[in-house]
């Protein structure tokens, strides 16, 4: 073996100790995490109730272009507000989590079937604010199968019927119906009746009917004056009779 050639077996030789020596570093982290430390996602859902919930594609009906857009692909969900009891829909695109349907359920929507479709149901929306903005849409969802499609149908009109029946007991009591003459007490009843009196406008007399009131009320007076007096009263003294006694 020449002198090169050990030297390059050599060399080999050095360079496979030494990859095989390669050291594995490991540090240990400075501060592990807790769950303390986790950040909480807030969604706006918290505070609902979930009544809905299945995987669907959303589409948008684009007038300007007269063809469906592809909203997003992700769960339909309908949710009950804890505090008020109204149901909206809400849907968000998976893995962004960008909302792409976002809107209360009203009495005036119909869920018309698809045509050459039973998986998919076509609404109108005069509020949603998917976008941020209030925008009326068209939209139309489809289900994996027409058993979702049509479980989906069923809880959107109990949504319709729940909203409804709010609807109709804020309005029943934001105009309580008036108290009857039982919920008052007497006292009560005669001041009520005492300010009804007063506010009930007396007819303006005229000129004339003044004239004659005034004439009458004088007439009362002279013939009060020339009336003789009471038996039981004696007679005012006269001049005469003062001058005599005198």
């Amino acid at each position: 073996m020449s002198a090169e050639e050990e030297q390059v077996s050599t060399s080999a030789a050095a360079f496979g100790s030494t990859e095989a020596q390669e050291p594995d570093p490991h540090f240990e982290p400075v501060h592990k995490l807790t769950e303390a430390d986790r950040v909480q996602v807030q969604t706006g859902e918290e505070g609902e109730t979930e009544l809905f919930k299945m995987r669907a594609k959303l589409f948008r009906f684009d007038k300007a272009n007269s063809e469906w857009k592809e909203r997003g692909t992700g769960d339909m969900k309908l949710l009950q507000h804890q505090g008020t009891k109204k149901v909206r829909v809400i849907m968000r695109r998976d893995k962004t989590l960008k909302i792409c349907a976002n809107h209360y359920v009203t009495s005036d929507m119909k869920l018309a079937p698809n045509v050459g479709s039973d998986r998919s149901w076509v609404w109108n929306v005069l509020a949603d604010v998917a976008d941020g903005e209030v925008t009326a849409e068209t939209l139309a969802v489809r289900f994996g199968n027409s058993d979702n499609a049509n479980l989906f149908k069923t809880k959107f009109e109990e949504a319709q019927k729940i909203n409804a029946g709010l609807t109709s007991s804020s309005e029943s009591a934001a105009a309580p119906p008036p108290p009857t003459a039982d919920d008052l007490s007497p006292q009560e009843g005669s001041s009520s009746s005492g300010a009804l009196e007063k506010e009930v406008e007396q007819p303006k007399k005229t000129k004339a009917e003044e004239a004659a009131e005034d004439a009458a009320r004088a007439r009362e007076e002279e013939q009060a004056e020339a009336a003789p007096p009471a038996a039981d009263e004696p007679p005012p003294p006269s001049y005469d009779s003062t001058t005599e006694s005198k």
